[in-house]
Order: structure tokens, then sequence, then C-alpha cells
């Protein structure tokens, strides 16, 4: 029985070299897995596909797939489900990268002084983003990820932007802060800021990385040693989106590509950061160039060791580009997302966790994902603008109270976590009420006594 893998406009015509055709057969890709194999790129095509030899997904050996992975799951993590009370301060939506998948962005020149623009975008000063961490600290939230715009007038740190304002290169993006009504101060400022007391700072992706150090000579270990310097824990993994460049050159032309993202995530490594790793799949790409993403991430994971987690980014397409242009109509299908997480865990025998992201699937499916091979449920977020802005519709706040009765309702132990998952506290789901213990200023105080403030609290304006 087979179901159409997509909806959406067909990927041909974009001409790719890498297609999903393999010599391997499903049957083979699907015993390897099972045996605990490490698995090839051409047995994740298999499994994502569940066959070449025929189009569509195949229920029944979808099923198959699936049923491997939670296996493997529950030896690898056994059945707890992780969370974390966490919040995002995206710092700015400015940005001139033009990505064709992204609606968080607005372009920087709106933000200028003497624009008249009506953008409904925004930048914070590094006050306001330690206004909004201190209050979110007091709630019992540890964990801060900030994940911002390109702004141009953002350099690394006062000698950055020194660096910047005497050269005279025309491509560098830069425009000093008093171009614009609003001034974000420098990286390590902002980080600096939001670096409150017992609160890990999860932040500079690759691409923000690499913004912080145009323009000079510097290492990608010379910027993220100062960032850590500045307070920064650990980096996302963001930012990697398809690591093929024949897909990145449809969707983000202007971003780094797929070698310079690793050599980033590696000078991170090499400083001692911790890094989670994403894919952003159910855009143009196909199944072959998944697969290759997965084996990226492999090969960095066995040279670092640094990756806690991996999250598959399900692509919500309704206010982007991509849809707008009729590049395309839909994003993944359920099969393609169950099939993303399963294999994710199959091919990724080196990276302990893996997510369900509530944000991207929802409560219901997202839950369905703890039994596709998933076994963290991503954390309380309070505020979430990136994916709200391209049309996701699954909210900005989860509470204690709710993970609890949505884990044990599916035979699953609430645990709650660390940023870096070194840290670990299992819920009694008889003993509530139910709110952050790991930090300093969480006391077991519910975070849904907040619930209906908190996006209030961390407003993005």
């Amino acid at each position: 029985m087979a179901a159409d893998a997509r909806t959406n406009v067909p990927r041909e015509q974009f001409d790719f070299e890498c297609v999903p055709e393999t010599d391997r057969s499903f049957e083979s890709a699907l015993a390897a897995a099972r045996d605990g194999d490490r698995l090839t790129v051409a047995d994740a095509v298999e499994l994502l596909t569940t066959g070449t030899d025929s189009p569509g997904v195949d229920l029944a050996r979808k099923e198959r797939v699936l049923e491997a992975a939670d296996r493997r799951r529950a030896e690898v993590v056994g059945d707890e489900v992780t969370f974390v009370a966490n919040l995002n301060n995206n710092v700015t939506t400015a940005c001139n990268t033009g990505c064709l998948f992204c609606n968080f962005k607005d372009t920087a020149r709106d933000f200028e002084a003497d624009s008249d623009a009506d953008h409904g975008g925004f930048t914070k000063t590094p006050a306001e983003s330690r206004e909004i961490v201190t209050a979110a600290r007091e709630l019992g939230v540890y964990e801060v990820t900030s994940v911002s715009g390109l702004h141009p007038a953002l350099a690394l740190d006062d000698e950055h932007r020194e660096i910047l304002e005497a050269s005279d290169r025309g491509d560098l993006n830069y425009k000093p802060p008093a171009a614009y009504e609003t001034d974000p101060g420098t990286y390590v400022d902002q980080l600096a800021a939001m670096s409150v007391d017992g609160v890990h700072l999860h932040s500079m992706t690759p691409e923000e990385a690499y913004h912080a150090r145009r323009g000079t000579d510097w290492s990608y270990e010379e910027v993220y040693g100062r960032l850590a310097d500045a307070g920064l824990d650990s980096v996302p993994g963001t930012a990697a989106e398809i690591l093929v460049d024949e897909v990145r050159g449809v969707i983000c032309p202007g971003k780094i590509g797929s070698d310079e993202w690793v050599e980033a995530m590696e000078a991170a490594a090499a400083v001692g950061l911790d890094t989670t790793a994403t894919i952003m799949y159910g855009h143009v790409e196909n199944e072959a160039h998944r697969a290759r993403h997965l084996k990226r991430i492999r090969d960095l994971q066995d040279r670092t060791g640094a990756i806690t987690e991996f999250v598959p980014l399900s692509f919500v397409h309704a206010n982007t580009p991509l849809a707008d242009r009729g590049m395309i109509d839909a994003g993944a299908t359920v099969h393609e997302d169950e099939l993303m997480i399963a294999v994710s865990r199959l091919f990724l025998d080196n990276v302990e966790n893996v997510q369900s992201s509530w944000v991207k699937y929802g409560d219901e499916q997202g839950l369905k994902m703890l039994s596709c091979g998933a076994n963290d449920f991503m954390g309380t977020i309070l505020s979430e603008e990136i994916t709200k802005r391209a049309g996701g519709e699954f909210g900005e706040f989860r509470s204690f109270a709710e993970y609890v009765e949505m884990i044990t309702a599916i035979g699953r132990t609430p645990v709650e976590r660390s940023t870096d998952y070194r840290t670990r506290r299992v819920i009694d789901p008889e003993d509530p009420p139910f709110g952050p213990e790991l930090a300093p200023a969480a006391d077991g105080t519910p975070l849904a006594a907040d619930a209906d403030a908190a996006p209030e609290t961390v407003a993005d304006d």
C-alpha cells in the first residue's frame, strides 16, 4: 500500500544531480538497521523512501522502519522523555541574506533611522535582552536560545567594529549603529547581557559566527573563543538547512556553504562548546539530499563528539518566498516526518538524543514522533517567533504540567533535563504541582501560573 511522499511542486524542476536512486534494496537496508550495523547513505535513502523501486511511501514498510527506530530508541535511551525550561530571545529580525525559506527576517533597510517602512520587525538592545532573560530566570527558566537575523550593524565586539569601520570593502554587509533606529550593540554585548547567573546561553549559529568574523582573517576558533568568554555556553546547529550545496544554491544562495558550516561547528567544539545539529527538510530537496545531510552530521560527530542532540525541523512553508514564488505548495507529509525521525535515530548511531518539535508537528503528531525514534520533546519556549512568522500554528508556550500529562499518557517517563542532558530529574506524575527545579531560581513553582503572561513578558518589541 503506497501513499504519495509529497503533494507539492515536483522536485524534478530543480534538475539536481543528487537523486534518490541506489543499488541497495529496502529489505537489506532494514535488516542492517535492525542488526545495529552502521548504515550507508544508500541504506538511508532506501529507508526514507521505503524502497526506491516504487513511487510514494509504502505504508506497511514505513511501519517496519518506525518499529526498528522505536526499538533502537528504547535500547539507547530507554523510556524517558526529556524536556527543558527554556526561553527564546531572538535579538533582531533585520537581515539581508535573502533566504527563500525564511519569513522571520525583515530587510535591514527598513530598520534605518530615516526609513518610513512599516515592517513589524524588532531589534532589542542588550539592556532589553538582559531584562527579558532576568525576568524569565525568576520564573525558573534556565536555558536561553537566541538565533537572530544578520543585522548589518552587529559586529563581534569593539575590535571587530573598528575593523569594519576602517574597511573600504563594499561586500561586508555593514552599516554603523548610528544608521539605525535601535542599536543592537555587538554580539559580545548581547551575550554578556543574556548571561544572567545560572542561565545556559545557547546561541551563535555558524551563520552568525560567519557574520561575526566578516572582513577579518580571524578563525572560527578565535570567534567562538571570544563568544565563550562573553558567556556563550553552547551553539545551536541551525543554519544547516540541507548540507548539500546544490540545495543551498536554491533556497539560501547568500548563506555559507556546507563545508564552512561544518568548519564553524568543529571550531565551536574545539574551544569546548557543546553543539546541537539540525536538518530542515520538506522543501525542494529529495531523500538523497536528506541522507547525505545525515552522513555529514554523523561524520562531524565522529570527529568532535560535541553534538548533544539532533533536531529534525519540518519546513513550514505557508508564508515563505518559496511558496510565494510557486516553487513549492506544501511541506513534508506526515509520512515523511515520521520517516525523518526514524531514519535519524537509525543512522545517527553516535548521537544519543533525537528531538520531536511540538512547534513544528503539534501536540498529537509530536507525541507520535516519540514512538518513531525521538526521545526529547523540546522545552517550554515562552516565545517562538521564527516558526510563527512562517505560518506555524502550534503555539509558543508549554507548561511542565502539560508535559507530564502528555508524556505519561503514552506510557513514558517525564524527565526534566539541562541543556546538555548531563543533569536530569525524573518527575513523579503523582506529586504535583509541576515546575522546573534544575536552576538556582527554580524551586518547583509551576510555570503554568505565568503561562498567560509569559509571551508578554518576552514580547518582541
